[in-house]
C-alpha cells in the first residue's frame, strides 16, 4: 500500500503550501475510507492540485480512474495546464472530453450519428468477412489443385457465401448511409493517433484538427481510447445527465464504484443537476406525434392518438385559460411561464386532461402508445441505416408518450413542479404555442444516486458553506469537510459594507435612492487605481446605472445575449474602466481579473434571483424536505445561493499575493447594524465568520476617504492620488 505522502510524486512543483499539503493528506485519507469531501478554499488555496494529486495516487494504487469536471470553460483550460504539469512530473494518461456536437466533422445529431456508426461498422465487418472468405477460398483452391476432392466442394460453398456477402457490401455502398470518417477509423492503423494523444494532454480542438487532417473521426477515436486512463477532464453533463453518464462510464470501461470524481465550482452542482433533470414537451412535438399516428395503420395507433391528442388539447386549454388580459399579445420569442397551480392539488393541465379524456383508461392507452412508439423508432433507425432516408427520423410518438406518462405519474410529487410555458414562433412574429415541463425542485433526487454509486467525490469551491446545506441539497452523507480561507496578505484587501439604502425592489425607482447609489459608484470609480467591476441584481439595473453614473472612466455595459468573453477582453485591456453587469450573468464567477484588470469590485444591493413561481416551488419543496417551515425554504433556496453568488463576485479581485483590491457591498442589509435594526432582512450573518470579521461598515459619503487611505497604504496610485 501507499505510504502517507506517496502522492507527492504527482505534485508538479517544488513544494506545496502547508495548507495544501494538509488538504492533500485529508483527501487521501477520505478516499481510502470511501468518503466524499467538501472542500472550500479561497482563491490561491491551490484546490485543484490539492484534490487531483491525492486522487491520482489513490487511483493508481487501486486501479481506478479520476474524473475532474466543471461547468466553466476557463477552468477546463486550467485543468489542461495542471494535467500537463503533472504528466511532466509523473506520467499519466489523461484525456479532455467534450460533447460530440463540438467535435463532429459532418454535423449530425446523436441519433443520426449512432445510425451512421452502426451501418459503417456493419459494412466494415462484412468487408472483413469478404477478405477472410477470399483467403479461405484461395487456400481451398490450392488444396483442390493438389488433388483434394473435398476441397473442391468446400470451395464451392465458400464461393456461394462470398458472392452473397459481396452483394451485401455492394448494397450497403450503393443504398445505405455511412460515415467516411468513422470508416477510416475502422480500416486504418490508428496507433500513431494514440501515441500522439498520450504523449501530452491534448485539447479537444487539437484532437479535432489532428483527426480532420487525416480524415478520421476524432470523437470516436477518443471514445475508443479512454478506457482505463488515469484522468478525464469533462463537463458536468457527462456525470449529471443519467443517460450520458451511463454511456460515459461504459467508454471508460469503469463501473461507477471505480471512479473518483472531482467537481470544480461545486456550488453550481445544485442548479446544474436541476437543469439536467428537467423534462419538456412542446406543442409542436405533440402535433407531430398526432400527425405521425394519423399515418400509421397499426392497430394501436387509435389508442395512442386518443391519449396524446387529449394531452395536446389540455395543454392548449391550460395556457389559454392562464392568460391574463392582454398577456397573449405581449408574448415574444422567449419562453414565459404561466401559472397553472390549482387549489385542488393537481395542476390545471392535469385536471384538464382528466376532464377531457374519454377512453378505456389512459394508463392502458399510454402503454400502447409507448410500445408503438418504440417500434416506430426502430423502423426509422433501420430506414436510415438502409439508406431509405437522408436523415435519421425521430419518433415523435415515443417522445410524447414517454413525457405524458411521466407527467401523469410525477406532476404532483414533492420534488417535481409542473410548468406550462408559452412563446411566439418565427422569432416573435408567428403564432403562440405552448410547452409542458417537469421542473425538478430538489437536486438530490438526481445527485444522491450518483454520489452513492461513485467510489468517492471531492466537491471543491470557494463558496460551499454552509456544509450542512450542501450535504442536504445534494444528498451527501457523512462527508469530510474542510475550509481554507484567503491565503494572501489581509492588509492588501479591504471589504466595505456601505450603509446605503436597502435596495428592495420597491425602492429601486426612488430618485433619492438612485442618487446615493450613483454617487457611491462615481466615488468608487474615481478612487480606484485601475478598473472597477460593478455587479447588480439584474441586467436592467446594470443598464440603469450605466446610463446614470457620471465618470471620466470608460464605461462598459454587459447585456443579455451578447458575447461576454469579447466584452471582458476589451475591459481588461483598459486601465480605467467600469464594467456594469448582472451578478447572475457569466462574468461573476469562474473568470479571473488579475492585477489592475479589476482593482475594485462592487456588489450593488442583495442580488436575490427573480422570485417567480418556480422559485416558490423550490422554496416549498425545500421547506418540506429540510425543516418544515418557510424560513428553511427561504434559507436553502434563496438566501444561501444569493450570498454564495455575492461571495463569488467579491472573489474576482485580489488573485495573487502581490495583488491588492477593495470589495464593496453597497446595501444597508450587509452592515452589522442591520442585524439589530432590520433583523428579518439582514444578510451579513449568512457570510462565514472570517469574512464577516473583515467587513468594515462605512457611510456612503465616507467611502471615498476610506478607499483613498487604503490604496495609498498599498502604494496603489502611480502618481498623485485622486482628490476625494
Amino acid at each position: 500500500m501507499a505510504t502517507t505522502d506517496d502522492y507527492m510524486r504527482f505534485f508538479p512543483y517544488e513544494e506545496p503550501y502547508d495548507h495544501q499539503r494538509e488538504a492533500m493528506g485529508t483527501i487521501r485519507e477520505a478516499l481510502g475510507d470511501e468518503r466524499d469531501v467538501l472542500f472550500e478554499g479561497a482563491c490561491g488555496t491551490g484546490k485543484t492540485l490539492a484534490s487531483l494529486v491525492p486522487a491520482l495516487e489513490y487511483a493508481r494504487e487501486t486501479d481506478k480512474t479520476v474524473v475532474i469536471t466543471t461547468n466553466v470553460h476557463q477552468q477546463m483550460r486550467q485543468f489542461v495546464e495542471d494535467a500537463r504539469a503533472i504528466t511532466a512530473q509523473e506520467r499519466i494518461r489523461a484525456v479532455v472530453f467534450r460533447g460530440k456536437g463540438s467535435m463532429c466533422h459532418i454535423d449530425v445529431d446523436y441519433e443520426e450519428c449512432q445510425a451512421l456508426r452502426d451501418t459503417t461498422r456493419d459494412l466494415v465487418d462484412k468487408e472483413q468477412d469478404v477478405a477472410d472468405l477470399e483467403r479461405q477460398q484461395g487456400d481451398l483452391l490450392d488444396q483442390a489443385q493438389d488433388g483434394d476432392a473435398d476441397a473442391v466442394e468446400a470451395r464451392n460453398a465458400v464461393m456461394d457465401e462470398l458472392r452473397d456477402l459481396e452483394d451485401d457490401v455492394a448494397e450497403i455502398r450503393e443504398e445505405q448511409s455511412i460515415c467516411d470518417y468513422y470508416y477510416r477509423n475502422l480500416t486504418t492503423d490508428t496507433t500513431e493517433f494514440y501515441s500522439w494523444l498520450f504523449d501530452d494532454v491534448r485539447r479537444p480542438d487539437d484532437i479535432y484538427e489532428y483527426a480532420h487532417e487525416r480524415d478520421l473521426c476524432g470523437y470516436e477515436l477518443l471514445k475508443e481510447g479512454i478506457e482505463g486512463v488515469d484522468l478525464v477532464v469533462c463537463n458536468y453533463h457527462h456525470l449529471l445527465d443519467p443517460t450520458i453518464r451511463e454511456q460515459f462510464f461504459r467508454w471508460l470501461g469503469r463501473d461507477p464504484e471505480d471512479v473518483v470524481a472531482v467537481f470544480d465550482e461545486a456550488h453550481n452542482v445544485e442548479s446544474a443537476a436541476r437543469d439536467h433533470a428537467r423534462r419538456t414537451l412542446t406543442e409542436t412535438t405533440l402535433e407531430s406525434a398526432v400527425d405521425e399516428l394519423a399515418e400509421s395503420d397499426d392497430a394501436r395507433a387509435d389508442a395512442a392518438h386518443n391519449v396524446i391528442a387529449t394531452f395536446l388539447s389540455a395543454l392548449r386549454t391550460a395556457y389559454e385559460d392562464a392568460f391574463e388580459f392582454g398577456q397573449r399579445e405581449e408574448v415574444d420569442e422567449h419562453w414565459e411561464d404561466l401559472a397553472i397551480a390549482n387549489e385542488d392539488g393537481r395542476d390545471d393541465l392535469t385536471l384538464g386532461f382528466l376532464r377531457e379524456y374519454t377512453g378505456p383508461g389512459f394508463h392502458e392507452e399510454l402503454d400502447q402508445a409507448l410500445k408503438l412508439g418504440r417500434e416506430l423508432d426502430e423502423q426509422y433507425e433501420e430506414a436510415f441505416k438502409n439508406g431509405e432516408t437522408d436523415t435519421r427520423q425521430e419518433c415523435q410518438t415515443l417522445q410524447a408518450a414517454q413525457f405524458v406518462s411521466d407527467w401523469l405519474a410525477e406532476s404532483d410529487d414533492l420534488g417535481q413542479y409542473p410548468v406550462v410555458s408559452v412563446r411566439r414562433s418565427d422569432e416573435g412574429q408567428g403564432d403562440v404555442y405552448g410547452r409542458a415541463e417537469l421542473y425538478t425542485c430538489i437536486p438530490s433526487n438526481v445527485t444522491s444516486d450518483l454520489f452513492e454509486d461513485l467510489h468517492a467525490a471531492v466537491l471543491m469551491s470557494a463558496t460551499l458553506r454552509p456544509f450542512d446545506v450542501t450535504e442536504d441539497v445534494l444528498g451527501l452523507e457523512d462527508a469530510e469537510t474542510m475550509t481554507y480561507g484567503p491565503q494572501f496578505p489581509e492588509e492588501r484587501r479591504r471589504t466595505y459594507a456601505v450603509d446605503g439604502p436597502a435596495l428592495f425592489a420597491s425602492e429601486r425607482d426612488d430618485p433619492e435612492t438612485q442618487d446615493v447609489v450613483a454617487g457611491v459608484l462615481e466615488d468608487t470609480a474615481r478612487m480606484t487605481p485601475g478598473n472597477t467591476l460593478a455587479f447588480f441584481p439584474s441586467y436592467a439595473e446594470a443598464e440603469r446605472y450605466h446610463e446614470r453614473v457620471a465618470t471620466d472612466a470608460r464605461t462598459y455595459l454587459d447585456e443579455p445575449g451578447t458575447q461576454a468573453r469579447d466584452l471582458r477582453r476589451e475591459f481588461v485591456d483598459d486601465d480605467d474602466g467600469v464594467l456594469f453587469t448582472s451578478l447572475w450573468g457569466t462574468l461573476a464567477e469562474g473568470v479571473s481579473y488579475d492585477g489592475d484588470d479589476a482593482r475594485t469590485v462592487v456588489v450593488v444591493g442583495v442580488p436575490y434571483p427573480h422570485l417567480d413561481d418556480r422559485m416558490d416551488a423550490v422554496q416549498d419543496a425545500y421547506a418540506t424536505a429540510f425543516g418544515g417551515d418557510e424560513e428553511a425554504g427561504w434559507r436553502y433556496a434563496v438566501e444561501i445561493p444569493t450570498v454564495r453568488k455575492t461571495r463569488q463576485a467579491l472573489g474576482r479581485v485580489v488573485r495573487s499575493p502581490e495583488d491588492f483590491g477593495a470589495r464593496i457591498l453597497l446595501d444597508k442589509r450587509y452592515t452589522e447594524a442591520a442585524g439589530m435594526e432590520m433583523r428579518d432582512y439582514a444578510v451579513r450573518g449568512t457570510f462565514p465568520p472570517e469574512e464577516r470579521s473583515e467587513m468594515i461598515d462605512v457611510d456612503p459619503e465616507k467611502l471615498k476617504f476610506a478607499m483613498l487611505n487604503f490604496y495609498q497604504d498599498v502604494d496603489g496610485y502611480d502618481g498623485e492620488p485622486p482628490r476625494p
